[in-house]
């Protein structure tokens, strides 16, 4: 699988979802139709700024793809700008981390990330 992420650590909380747009590995996803009628999977597409994440992408993927969906655990995320360690994160543009500022806090930084690559995130969605 292109551009997958390996968490650290992951309590059996990850869960199959159905795409309705490509989406990309390590940014988060959220709830973007009601479940498929044909096989009950849950669709999503890329997480807008500032809103709650139903989880993270496991992998890159086409619309009409599955894939996983880390609901939890600690685990790389893209970096939408700078984070300091320690930093409680929110989603900024195209599902990417950014330092919380007035949206919904979506974990903690376990350490520091610089834009456009991957930061390791204790998830609290």
């Amino acid at each position: 699988m292109a551009n997958e992420s390996k968490p650290l650590f992951r309590p059996g909380v990850d869960v199959t979802v159905l795409t309705t747009a490509a989406v990309v590995g390590k940014t988060f996803l959220s709830v973007s139709a009601a479940r498929d009628a044909s096989t009950g999977l849950v669709k999503v597409a890329t997480a807008v700024a500032a809103a709650k994440p139903f989880g993270v992408a496991t992998a890159d993927a086409a619309s009409g793809g599955t894939l996983a969906v880390h609901r939890g655990g600690i685990i790389p995320v893209t970096a939408g700008g700078a984070i300091a360690a320690g930093a409680l994160v929110e989603i900024g543009t195209a599902g990417k981390v950014v330092t919380l500022a007035s949206g919904v806090p979506v974990g903690q930084a376990l350490e520091a990330g610089t834009t456009n690559n991957d930061v390791l995130i204790a998830l609290d969605i």
